[in-house]
Parts: structure tokens; sequence; C-alpha cells
């Protein structure tokens, strides 16, 4: 505080000081003589008006009272005043009646009939114009108010923005908005107070008679809502005249609740008193407004901040332990492609580590591009190389398709940074600054899914924590006690040694189940006297297929539903890293066993790749025996390679091949 707004000479600086510039040292007394005395100066003002409410109406000597009660005339402005007005002094604020002369209307406001002799008549009458002199009193008094209120809650608010606890779109500065907040109020009093001293000063000279007055003790008159609803209406303009009288019933309607619980509140106990934090009724209309403006053009979604609990455990299934943390490798990695010009469909990879994730992403991105584009004439080369804009949906709708798989396609959650903690870590935990920052957004289907992915793929995208966060996102999803049971060990974790991908993550993300092998289906093994272990594999075809070093050396084997998905993208498990093969025509995947060749497209996001890599694959006759050549020269994706096309003869077209 002392930082944002530094002390003045001006500066209220002790309880004493603040007593006296309040007028509350009476109060202050009072309050010092009970049993269980207040301890804060605002719990004496709170009590002091919720107790008092009918003491503290505005008050006019006895001398005027007695003149103005029999008395009726022309000039009389007892129907002026509106609920509105009156409600504030229902709360239990106070508006002293003093003798003035001076008319808050311009000479120019009196009827042009009217002549001097016609004001000296008014002023002989000037009994029966206390009503309405102290009604502009009220008024001006009003105004002084709203004006030094603004002025604080500018303050206020200008306070609050600064320190991020405000939220929502603002249309303008907060200077301006209050400015105009402070002038509609006062145009509606007074276009009010003008309109009926227009309507009633010609039936009241035909009629000589007043209208009906309130008693003395008050000193204020009222009129009713549909009084104050026709003199509005007659002073607003024809093309706005609709919309603005629903808005001004609907506050007519806010003030008479608010009169009508005056009197509840005031007996209400002290001990019942709760403080929010809102200015005034006008901030409130305000933030329902933007709020409803806002449901009306984009969805709304209720996340949940993640517990310490959920932190936990996802720490324990991802990384082993609430004690360990991320490396540096994955909490610096997000989804960002790259710009040059022939790989811009290619997600680029800082470090080693993350990526599994990352082929897994881009195995989506490029089945989104080449085959699920519905737009024409363009080639599967020509979409090789989106735009930006084309990029960004791409990539959402490629995470929804990851997530919605791994939800069962029932549900999804997504897990997005909000930029400030929810919780305070406790005990056997570690924080890092990314698990309690993390709120969780929970849907039911996939055009809410690919949305909320829009709005936020920013943090994927660009984010530091976009790799993290899409892979909590698929645990959370598919749920940490499912992920549990799809592993054949369930003290497996999804991120190995060093920071590896283990299988289960890529499998999470291909298959939408984090089983811990590549065959079909599910395997038993037995493991001696009767006891049968059960190796959990794939359940079904993939849309995205998988290739594996590891099958060339004979150390596990890749089962048809990866070999042969559907699609003709692949990621490749080659010497501890995964990248992606892939081809533009469908039909390679229908020909097989049979003499043919065509082209793959390989990419390697962490080899810092400048060119696009053409493969020309021949199989069949044409391909000739690759048995007698030298294993130590063959580059490896060429055995990855043949494990799905037997004996292909695989030529790189003058590029430098990868050992």
């Amino acid at each position: 505080m002392d930082e944002e707004h530094p002390r003045t000479a001006s500066s209220v600086n002790n309880r004493s000081e603040l007593r006296q510039l309040l007028n509350m040292d009476a109060l202050y007394r009072n309050n010092k003589a009970q049993i269980c005395p207040l301890k804060t100066l605002l719990e004496m003002i709170v009590k002091h008006h919720m107790e008092g409410p009918e003491n503290d109406q505005i008050t006019i000597s006895e001398s005027d009272s007695l003149q103005s009660a029999p008395t009726a005339t022309r000039n009389n402005t007892a129907p002026v005043i509106s609920k509105h007005i009156k409600s504030r002094s229902d709360t239990g604020e106070v508006y002293p009646s003093q003798p003035t002369h001076t008319s808050l209307f311009p000479k120019t406001d009196r009827e042009p009939g009217r002549n001097p002799t016609e004001d000296s008549e008014a002023y002989k009458h000037k009994p029966t114009m206390a009503a309405s002199r102290n009604d502009e009193s009220v008024l001006k008094r009003e105004a002084e108010r709203n004006t030094s209120t603004t002025e604080n809650t500018q303050r206020t608010r200008t306070n609050r923005t600064r320190r991020g606890m405000i939220a929502g779109p603002i249309a303008s500065t907060l200077q301006e908005s209050n400015k105009k907040k402070q002038n509609r109020r006062l145009d509606v009093r007074q276009q009010l107070l003008r309109v009926e001293l227009e309507n009633k000063r010609p039936s009241d000279e035909l009629s000589g008679t007043g209208v009906d007055q309130k008693t003395p003790q008050s000193g204020l008159t009222e009129i009713n809502s549909a009084d104050c609803l026709r003199g509005q209406r007659e002073s607003w303009s024809a093309p706005d005249k609709g919309q603005r009288a629903k808005r001004f019933e609907k506050d007519m309607l806010t003030t008479t609740n608010v009169k009508s619980l005056a009197g509840q509140k005031a007996a209400l106990d002290v001990a019942e008193m709760v403080l929010d934090d809102i200015d005034d009724d006008e901030d409130l209309r305000e933030l329902s407004k933007v709020s409803f403006q806002r449901a009306g053009t984009e969805h709304s979604y209720a996340g949940r901040p993640m517990g310490q609990h959920t932190a936990r455990e996802l720490k324990v299934i991802l990384i082993g332990s609430s004690l360990n943390c991320f490396s540096v490798e994955w909490r610096n990695q997000g989804f960002a492609f790259s710009e040059t010009y022939d790989l811009r469909y290619g997600i680029v990879q800082k470090k080693g580590g993350p990526c599994g994730v990352l082929a897994s992403m881009q195995a989506f991105v490029l089945k989104k591009l080449l085959f699920e584009n519905v737009e024409s004439g363009n080639t599967g080369l020509q979409w090789l190389r989106p735009s930006d804009t084309t990029r960004r949906t791409t990539l959402a709708s490629a995470a929804a398709e990851m997530l919605w798989r791994a939800g069962e396609e029932k549900q999804a959650t997504i897990a997005i940074n909000s930029g400030r903690n929810h919780f305070t870590p406790t005990g056997h935990f570690k924080s890092e600054g990314v698990f309690e920052k993390i709120t969780c957004f929970t849907v039911d289907n996939v055009k809410d899914l690919q949305l909320l992915l829009e709005r936020h793929i920013d943090q994927f995208e660009t984010g530091v924590l976009g790799c993290i966060l899409l892979t909590i996102s698929a645990v959370l999803s598919r749920s940490i006690e499912k992920v549990r049971d799809d592993m054949d060990v369930p003290t497996t974790t999804l991120i190995g040694a060093h920071g590896y991908c283990t299988q289960e993550l890529v499998n999470l993300f291909l298959c939408g189940r984090a089983v811990s092998n590549v065959f079909d289906n599910d395997m038993e093994l037995d493991s001696g006297h009767g006891n049968m272990t059960l190796l959990k594999g794939v359940k079904g075809p993939c849309d995205i297929g998988l290739l594996s070093l590891f099958e060339h050396y004979n150390i596990c084997k890749v089962g048809a539903h990866l070999k042969t998905p559907r699609y003709p993208i692949w990621v490749v498990c080659s010497e501890s890293h995964f990248s992606v093969l892939f081809g533009l025509q469908r039909e390679l995947l229908t020909n097989r066993g049979q003499r043919m060749e065509f082209e793959l497209y390989y990419y390697d996001g962490l080899a810092n790749q400048q060119d696009e890599i053409r493969l020309t694959v021949s199989v069949g006759e044409s391909a000739r025996s690759c048995a007698d050549d030298d294993t130590d020269l063959i580059p490896p994706l060429e055995h990855c390679i043949r494990t799905r096309w037997k004996n292909a003869l695989v030529n790189w077209n003058d590029t430098e091949p990868i050992l």
C-alpha cells in the first residue's frame, strides 16, 4: 500500500483523526460504554445504520412542517423524489434540511407565459415551497455525495485492477466508466424532477390544490413506480424508448426490493453482518451486464482448481514421487511450429526428453492437415505449408482428438495454467510452481472441447508448459485409476529415466490407453506354479501407427493394430527417440505384399531439420535383398521401415542418410 499510495501531508494516520473527520466521536463514546464494544469503526458505522433507520430520515424544522402541512401550491414538487433516492434514506443516510432559495434549474426552464408578477406570487407561498426546496437540496447533496463516492470507487477499483482482482473485458478506461455512471445517475434524477415540474405546473394552476404530501416527520414525498416511468418515458428519444424503458423498469424493481428489505436488515444481529468487496449497486448492475454479454457471445465453462491430493497423485504416476520435479527439458517445451517454409507443419523440439508427446502430437497434426481438411483445390504437399491460423486450429483439433479418445469418447479434462496458486504445498510435496496453478475444465462433448482448446491454445503452442499441460490433461481425461489399471505394473511411471517418455505414455496418446505393450490385444504368460501374468496390449485398430527399432532386434513385436493404422502415419521409435514417418496416399496401406513404389516423408523435430526429407520406398520384385549389406552402415530408420515392408529398398533422394 505504501508503494502504490505513498503517505502525504493530508493522509489520515491514526484512528482519532479519522473519528474526528467522520464526526464519530459521540458514536465512539457510546460504543465504549457497551458491555461488548465493537473493535473497528466500520462495525460501528454499519451497526448504527442497521439499528436506527427510522431515526435517520430527513428532518425539517417544526415551523417549516407546520407551515407546509395544511398548504398546497401549484409549485409543490412533492411527487418528484423517486424511490431510488428514498432507498438511500431507508438504508440509514441522513440528509439535513437547510433553507435555500437557489433553484436547481435555470431560468430558461420556466414556462414562456410566466412573468415576474407570477414569480412574485410564488414567493407569497414561500411556506408551501419548503418541500420543493428540500428536494432540490437533497438532489444537490446527492450529486456531491456521488462525486466523492465515485472518486473513492475509482481509486479502489484502480487498486484492485492493478492487483488482478477484477477480471473480465473492460470496454473503456476506469475513469471514463465512472464518469458515465455518475452522469447517468444525475441525468435520470434531474430529468425526473424537470419533467414532473413541467407536468404538475399546469394542473396545479388550474386546480389550485396540491397532491398528497407525506407526514411532517420525514419532510419527503414520494411517487409510485408508474409516475416515474411515465415521466421518464416522456423525456426519452423515440429510438431509445423501448430499450431504455425496460432498463429503467428493471432499476425501479431493484430499488423497490432494496427498500422493502431495509426494514428486515435492521433487525439483523451484528454477528451476522458480512462485509463484501462491492462498491455500490451500479457496479453490481454493470458487472452483471458484462457477464451476460460475455455469456451471450461465448461459452462459459466452470473450472475447478487442482488440489494438493490430485497434484500428489499426478506427480507419483508421472515422475515417480511427489518429491520429484519435472526436468528443465519438460518445463520449457511447448508445441511451437517451425518457420522453415518446407517444414511449416513440423513441431520443433528444443531438447531431448518429451519427444514421445511431441511425435504423437505431430502425427495427429499431419492427419488433420492431410486427410481431414475438407477445402478443395489443394494437394497434400500444399497442406504441408499451412498458414499460422490453420496451424493453430489444427493443433487444437489434434489435441482435442487425443484427449477425447483418452476419455473413452465420453468426456475430457483440460489442464490450464491459471497464473496464481490455488493451494500452499504442505507435507511430502515439493513445489515447483506447476501443479499449484492448474485449473481443470471437464467437458462432455467434442465441440466444447474444441472451443475450450482454441481459447487456450496459446498455453500449449507458445507457453513453456505446453507439453506438461497436455500430458496432465491426457492422464486426467483417462483418470489416474484407469491409467494404473492399463499398465502391467501399476507402479510404472509415464516419464522414465533421463526424462524420456515410456511406451505407456506414447500408447496413451496414440490409442487412448496407457498399456505397456505394442502387440494386439492381451496376452497371458504362465509364470509357473499355476500363476498367470496378464500382459496388456492394444485393443483395436488405431488411426496412427507405430514402428519400432526394437522389433528389428527381436525385442518386441508390434501388432497389426499399430503397424497397419487407418492413416499412413507412423510414430517411429528408434534409439530411445520418437519421430514421425508419413505418406500422402492411403493406398499404400492396402497393397501389402504387391510390387509397389511409394514415397514417405520423415520429420524429426529434434534434429534441427532444415530441409524436407523424402524417401522413395520400393517393395516387391523391384526391391533387392539387404541381407548382405553392412548392417553398421544401414540407417536405423530403414530397419524400422523394413519391419513394415520386408526387404524394402529405401532411396534417400540425395539427402544425407541419418545414421
